[in-house]
């Protein structure tokens, strides 16, 4: 998606990278793709943490957070980059309730709610491979005002929600669309459906692949389970029907049974490498929502309840073994 914005006329895109500073620094990012071909995205500046970006002194007019979602408050990590008046934060994060701590740090910053469907991997440092989707839904977040864009932070939140699906869209990405904070927060919640399904069941299953436990028949019937709780839930909680444009958890199924492609979901990937899992913002979150409106969600509860204590286990044991 950053790369697709840095095609757009006098726009400069700086990125900040962690384990991949040396060769993005050095040669930019190397992305493949089948719909938009093998291109070099060099960055404006690429910086190594966020202090960096902070004192090289540059203005922001939008500062795009893609990091992974623990549970931990990582707000802190735009000190001195959000320029009151100026810059607006886009949050594009997997989960529920990642705009809280933002929100409450910046209480005057617009906040823009993200939700992205992209296959795609860094197969190597600063090498990206694009397999399949590039959708984007954007909203502007406004709990507290119920959604009101008529005057204040609710209108340079539309307004700069406008701008930034209008880039991206300029930049090629004909699948970003416009939402308001009532249907973004319905959109999240969809996508829960299908990383709270997936990305669990992938861990708990051994390594499966998407593909191949959609493929699987007791499989299905479990995350078409998973995916109808958290849709009638999502209903009970945001007390409104899913939109009909929305797919159903079959629809989601049939497709996931067509992409081949035999990639791993990101909480698979996590476990594999031994690192925190968004167990928290894709079932902890929802599941603490629901109850605070008096339902439950057994399915994911299990799931969550299962991994959590994994997840702690493994800790526990990689503590024991550093002391060793």
């Amino acid at each position: 998606m950053i790369s697709r914005l840095a095609q757009v006329p006098n726009t400069q895109i700086s990125v900040v990278c962690r384990s991949n500073y040396k060769a993005v620094h050095e040669k930019g990012f190397q992305v493949s793709s089948p719909k938009y071909g093998t291109k070099t995205f060099v960055p404006y500046r690429t910086f190594a943490s966020p202090r960096e970006a902070a004192d090289s002194k540059l203005c922001w007019d939008y500062v795009v957070i893609s990091t992974k979602a623990l549970a931990e408050d990582d707000s802190g990590i735009l000190s001195g980059l959000v320029e009151d008046g100026r810059t607006s934060i886009v949050l594009v994060q997997n989960g529920l309730g990642v705009e809280l701590h933002y929100a409450k740090r910046f209480p005057t910053t617009p906040i823009l709610s993200a939700v992205t469907i992209a296959s795609a991997a860094q197969i190597s440092p600063g090498i990206i491979k694009h397999n399949r989707w590039t959708r984007i839904s954007i909203g502007p977040y406004l709990p507290e005002s119920n959604g009101d864009t008529s005057d204040g932070l609710g209108k340079r939140a539309h307004e700069s929600n406008q701008k930034f699906v209008q880039l991206l869209k300029d930049g090629g990405v004909a699948d970003a669309e416009e939402y308001s904070h009532a249907k973004l927060q319905m959109v999240r919640w969809h996508k829960i459906a299908i990383n709270a399904s997936m990305n669990p069941s992938a861990v708990l299953s051994g390594g499966s692949t998407n593909n191949e436990m959609s493929m699987d028949p007791e499989m299905y019937i479990h995350l078409k389970g998973v995916m109808d709780e958290v849709l009638a839930t999502a209903e009970k909680v945001l007390e409104t029907p899913l939109p009909k444009e929305f797919a159903s958890s079959e629809a989601i199924l049939k497709s996931t049974q067509k992409n081949t492609s035999g990639s791993k979901p990101s909480m698979l990937l996590d476990w594999e490498q031994g690192k925190k899992m968004e167990l928290e913002v894709i079932l902890g979150n929802p599941i603490r929502i629901a109850r605070a409106k008096g339902y439950e969600m057994p399915r994911l509860q299990t799931l969550y309840a299962l991994l959590r204590r994994a997840e702690e286990k493994r800790e526990h044991s990689k503590s024991k073994s550093s002391k060793l």
